[in-house]
């Protein structure tokens, strides 16, 4: 498949360069045709990310169930990173995929996915909370990041049965 996707984005950057050389187009037609080929190949990069099932280089959702947590701990050649997997709440119920997220170590995010993955082993639930630490307002770009975040990690309260 990844084969595939090669060549198309070869073909489509082979017709484009053979539009602005040998065609009569107007200069702003053959510069929208640029802009388009360039923003069409980022958003086949990003869309094949997650069909390739990479863990995805966003923030965490605002509510999620913690299934599992694996560290990478940093070393002199690397960074680190804490990779997650959760189940985003949706409704109050969670949604039906899960989804695995990669985020940038950190020593106490790491201590507070140690003990969450320490409690779901015993087979207490674990809820979790992100939300973007205080930062810019405006525009969605300008927002704090997947590394910006402050991220709750506590036992999922047990559900109230209804009295008979």
């Amino acid at each position: 498949m990844t084969l595939s996707i090669a060549i198309t984005y070869a073909a489509l950057l082979a017709l484009t360069a053979l539009a602005l050389l040998y065609s009569r187009w107007p200069a702003w037609l053959k510069g929208l045709l640029v802009a388009g080929v360039t923003v069409l190949y980022f958003h086949g990069a990003a869309v094949l990310q997650a069909v390739w099932g990479l863990p995805a280089d966003e923030a965490l959702p605002p509510r999620f169930i913690l299934l599992s947590a694996v560290i990478d701990e940093p070393s002199a050649s690397h960074p680190g990173a804490l990779y997650v997997w959760v189940n985003r709440i949706e409704d109050g119920k969670p949604a039906l995929e899960p989804r695995a997220y990669k985020l940038p170590y950190a020593k106490d995010l790491h201590a507070l996915l140690n003990e969450g993955m320490k409690k779901a082993r015993q087979g207490v639930s674990q809820l979790g909370t992100s939300e973007p630490k205080a930062g810019r307002k405006g525009l969605a770009w300008l927002r704090p990041g997947r590394d910006e975040q402050n991220v709750k990690i506590r036992d999922l309260p047990k559900p109230q049965l209804p009295e008979k």
